[in-house]
């Protein structure tokens, strides 16, 4: 307990010198030196820092590097973390006036629900989150070059180069697991490289050669949920070690009895478990597919906005990923991206039910060019959420899209992504199936036309009160108050939902988040 509240001691004596958190852009760590990045270096009072007992040293390079020695850095990093992590939700938080009144009340919901998302469950699903949102955009770029490579070898064309680009669009999920172990080790507080260290013995064709219980391993044997089950033990083992280890050991024995401890979990226990499960995930999926298509199709549909106000999304994204890593794509995904197309259909019918109020129509034409391409916030926080009813609507119109994509899965044709992340018309460049592409195209393609069809007729003819279709369809601007008055804004105890396939949380920062519906 001494050395723990001593290396808290040190993180925060090291914070206010340089700037506090609000000034924290990054932190990390080496073998000796805390390193972070800094919104403003005039803010770092480099003597008083040298003057701590701690700080061996200050280094100014691309980043800030304050010297505390092994051993010593890596125990005082996590507390110098948290202490930005605290500093930062303490912050206040600056107000913005929109001049767009119903915008603003969507973005009131938004904050809303985000603070209700602070529950330790959802905080857990959005760690899993954090650990696969940054691998996405290599998925989409291998998704595609993957594609393109089927295109080419179905037409018999360029042979010379088609397997280059087999490689360039296998080596990333040849290695997935990897990646995995590294941000899981991340996001749990650990060092990220053991993490990965672990998660790689999961890919290693040696482990071919093994005999665990009677049962001969495979390379890549349990996948993604096996890489992330061994970087969360390996963040507990790095853990346990840095607590009992002595400093002068301790950058020796703690990253050898992780992988040591860690590994042989993994090898005689992780792998086999979380290849079984990654197998019932698979199996499930085409079950559920093939046997209730449409109506699957209809439920996940129509719920995945509510589910993602929730936060519940998040618990897709690693089933997502197992299916991209076992078939090639995830059959899910086309049909939860039918909730952007309900979306679409209902804010074109709140533009034709409003003719007279410039203020949202003015909306509505701006956001509705993104709306297609799957990302669907402004339409939900602009228009369809603070209204209430067309919130309803749209999920009605991405039940029925849903349910026809899920019809055809059902009647035999697949139709899937090998990527997550995009929606809407994005989306046309990572579709792949069990038959041709002509075919896949055209059945996500009739899904968009019936979910935009459907969130139109549902909105335009039960999206609106009297009283609210009066009290909006002028030339005024409506207000806050205004929303309120008309029984318009949706219900503060439990919003309706947002967001798009794989979207954050509202509030998650957009640039490291996948496009939404």
């Amino acid at each position: 307990m001494a050395t723990e509240d001593k290396n808290r001691a040190t993180a925060a004596a090291i914070l206010p010198l340089v700037g506090g958190a609000a000034n924290v852009a990054s932190i990390a760590h080496c073998m000796t030196r805390l390193r972070l990045g800094l919104h403003d270096r005039s803010l770092v009072d480099d003597e008083a820092l040298k003057a701590l007992p701690a700080v061996m040293g200050v280094v100014e390079d691309d980043t800030y590097q304050i010297v505390l020695g092994p051993g010593t850095v890596a125990r005082v990093t996590p507390e110098f973390e948290q202490l930005v992590e605290e500093g930062r939700e303490t912050a206040p938080t600056p107000v913005t006036v929109s001049a767009d009144d119903l915008a603003a009340q969507g973005a009131a919901i938004k904050a809303q629900q985000k603070a209700k998302n602070a529950t330790p469950f959802k905080l857990f699903l959005r760690k899993i989150a954090n650990i696969f949102v940054p691998l996405i955009p290599a998925l989409i770029g291998c998704g595609i070059i993957a594609g393109l490579n089927g295109l080419l070898v179905n037409l018999g064309w360029l042979p010379a180069v088609t397997p280059a680009l087999a490689a360039m669009a296998s080596g990333f999920m040849a290695l997935i697991a990897v990646f995995v172990g590294y941000n899981t080790a991340k996001e749990f507080g650990g060092t990220p490289i053991l993490g990965g260290a672990v998660a790689a013995i999961i890919v290693f064709p040696g482990v071919a050669n093994i005999d665990a219980f009677g049962q001969t391993l495979s390379p890549g044997q349990g996948g993604v949920l096996g890489a992330l089950g061994a970087a969360v033990l390996a963040v507990y083992v790095e853990k346990w070690c840095r607590r009992w280890v002595p400093e002068a050991l301790d950058v020796l024995v703690t990253p050898t009895l992780t992988v040591l401890i860690s590994g042989l979990v993994t090898i005689f226990g992780l792998m086999f478990v979380a290849g079984e499960i990654s197998s019932a995930i698979g199996t499930f999926a085409d079950w559920l597919l093939s046997n209730g298509g449409a109506g699957a199709g209809f439920v996940l549909g129509g719920l995945f906005l509510p589910l993602v106000m929730l936060g519940l999304h998040q618990a897709l994204i690693p089933i997502h990923t197992t299916l991209i890593e076992q078939q090639g794509y995830t059959v899910l995904l086309p049909i939860l991206a039918m909730a952007g197309a309900g979306q679409v259909g209902a804010a074109m019918a709140v533009y034709f039910r409003l003719p007279r109020n410039e203020s949202i129509r003015r909306t509505i034409k701006s956001a509705l060019p993104a709306g297609l391409l799957g990302v669907g916030e402004p339409l939900i926080y602009g228009v369809s959420l603070p209204l209430g009813r067309p919130f309803i609507t749209a999920c009605v119109g991405g039940a029925f899209g849903g349910g026809f994509v899920g019809l055809f899965n059902q009647l035999g044709d697949t139709v899937g992504s090998t990527a997550i992340g995009p929606s809407g018309w994005a989306l046309f460049p990572l579709l792949d199936g069990n038959h041709g592409l002509g075919s896949t195209i055209a059945i996500y393609a009739g899904g968009l036309l019936v979910g935009y069809v459907a969130g139109f007729v549902a909105t335009y003819f039960f999206g609106f009160s009297k009283d609210l279709l009066t009290e909006f369809n002028v030339s005024q601007e409506p207000t806050a108050s205004t929303i309120a008055a008309t029984g318009g804004a949706a219900p503060s105890t439990t919003p309706p939902a947002a967001g798009g396939p794989d979207t954050p949380d509202p509030g998650t920062d957009p640039a490291k988040a996948p496009a939404g519906v």
